[in-house]
């Protein structure tokens, strides 16, 4: 919802690339949660899903950015931020689910 919407009273981290930071942790959070939520992560193909249409879904909400709010605009950089942080998020959740599980 967030990406579709007006966002212009968020905290400002002081840096250039606010805008990018706060999709990382989005996405970030997003799939550290899905994936956690399907355990135990024997199943490559589930988190392979999962990234797949965390990606999908970064990509689509740029699009309809662009297309549905003349205040929004699309940005390549934007989905690059958006999977890194599904990225970072499948690394740390995978491996956090190994660790309980031995």
């Amino acid at each position: 919802m967030l990406s579709l919407i007006n966002i212009d009273h968020i905290p400002d981290l002081g840096s250039s690339m606010d805008d990018k930071i706060y999709h990382v942790v989005a996405y970030f959070i997003l799939v550290s949660l899905w994936i956690t939520y399907y355990k135990p992560l024997n199943n490559q193909r589930i988190i392979s899903i999962v990234v797949l249409a965390s990606v999908s879904l970064g990509a689509l909400l740029e699009v309809l950015q662009f297309l549905l709010n003349p205040n929004r605009t699309f940005d390549v950089l934007d989905m690059l931020a958006n999977a890194l942080g599904v990225l970072l998020g499948t690394l740390i959740a995978v491996r956090y689910s190994l660790l309980k599980l031995k």
